[in-house]
């Protein structure tokens, strides 16, 4: 019986040489298509005249898609970095936060102990002004301290050279602003006024309430409140009625052209002088202002210290009693007289002569009116700007 071993084919065996070769070429017979598809692509196209924009688009948005997610990944990449080095400095922030906090709350406490630095003054507008410029200097030095603890201080070049710029710009822009803002500071240096006086600017009338960098307040005599411009009250011609406490009212009287001036001279100046608050130095005194066909014009004048009595008042009161006076005397106002004539008087009677009137000046008064000359004096003598000298003096 034949072996069954010996019947079973026999395995194929390929010398190892034909075995690498048979690998090598189905390695090519695979890949060749791979590699000859885009060779392919623009031998098929060629002929075409119209390609598929979708076709001819594909590589087009891969790349902008490439560029995208790059960019995307650079800034995540640098703001990772950015917030990594923002914890890494977290203190030395926290630091320059609290220097800040600090130079603040000390610009604060030392604006309001001007005292400490004898830099107080009796203007409550220029203290204001000093103390919100201590407060900001302060402020300014702590954000110094800060940028250059955190290596910032190229930042501060910047910021002034943009404020200089900005701030030029807003000059032109704001030039009233500014204007009134300066001028409130001059009058603030000069005070030609305090709170609490009587002022004439211009043609507006009232007492100063307040300065502010904008405007002036003053409350007028109707009750209502006002406020001007600074730079309209600098430039203005202004009148203070308070700043030397003796003031003069007067009035005037008409009377008859038939009464006597000497004695209603008399008269009026005993009843002024009998009131209370009406100075006696200087005293009361009278002028002749017309002599009309409504008759004689007098005007009396009178001085109060305006810090113990009301002009108004006093002046009312010296017209009551003038007017009192003249009546129990028998002085007596301005007629109206009309005189018609109707027929032609043959013989013209004489009137009866009747001199109310003195024929001599004998002791009238007619020397220099002397009652501000010593008001005039204190204001050359105490005023240290003074640009005017008298001539005997130069």
């Amino acid at each position: 019986m034949p072996d069954t071993a010996s019947l079973d084919p026999a395995p194929l065996r390929l010398p190892p040489v034909f075995a690498g070769a048979l690998l090598a070429v189905l390695a090519c017979a695979f890949a060749a298509p791979i590699h000859a598809a885009p060779a392919a692509a623009p031998v098929a196209a060629a002929p075409t005249a119209q390609a598929d924009p979708v076709a001819t688009a594909a590589p087009a948005a891969v790349v902008e898609d490439v560029d995208v997610r790059t960019r995307l990944d650079q800034v995540y990449d640098e703001a990772e970095t950015r917030v990594l080095q923002l914890i890494a400095n977290l203190p030395l922030l926290l630091a320059a936060a609290l220097i800040v906090f600090i130079a603040s709350w000390l610009g604060g406490f030392v604006s309001q102990r001007l005292h400490w630095l004898r830099m107080r003054t009796r203007n409550p507008y220029l203290d204001g002004l000093i103390r919100r410029a201590v407060r900001t200097v302060i402020l300014l030095i702590g954000i110094l301290i800060a940028l250059d603890l955190l290596n910032a201080t190229a930042l501060v070049g910047a910021m002034l050279g943009s404020a200089g710029v900005l701030g030029l710009a807003l000059g032109f822009a704001f030039k009233d602003i500014a204007e009134n803002y300066i001028a409130g500071i001059l009058l603030s240096l000069r005070r030609p006024f305090e709170p609490g006086q009587m002022v004439k600017i211009d043609s507006y009338e009232g007492k100063v309430a307040s300065l502010s960098a904008r405007t002036m307040t003053l409350i007028t005599l109707d009750g209502n409140e006002l406020r001007l411009p600074n730079a309209l009250v600098f430039k203005a011609v202004i009148l203070n009625y308070t700043s030397n406490p003796k003031r003069r009212f007067d009035f005037a009287f008409n009377i008859d052209a038939s009464q006597s001036i000497r004695k209603a001279h008399a008269v009026a100046m005993q009843e002024i002088a009998s009131i209370e608050g009406v100075l006696t130095d200087p005293g009361p005194s009278w002028t002749v202002v017309e002599f009309g066909a409504t008759g004689v014009v007098l005007r009396f004048f009178g001085w109060v210290d305006q810090r113990h009595s009301d002009l108004g008042k006093t002046r009312s009161e010296a017209i009551r009693l003038v007017k009192g006076a003249f009546w129990r005397d028998g002085i007596q106002g301005p007629k109206t007289t009309t005189h018609v004539v109707l027929a032609r008087e043959e013989e013209t009677a004489t009137p009866a002569v009747v001199d109310h009137e003195p024929a001599t000046s004998a002791g009238v008064d007619t020397s220099v009116n002397r009652d501000i000359d010593r008001q005039v004096a204190e204001v050359q003598s105490t005023d240290e700007s003074n640009l005017l000298t008298l001539k005997d003096a130069t």
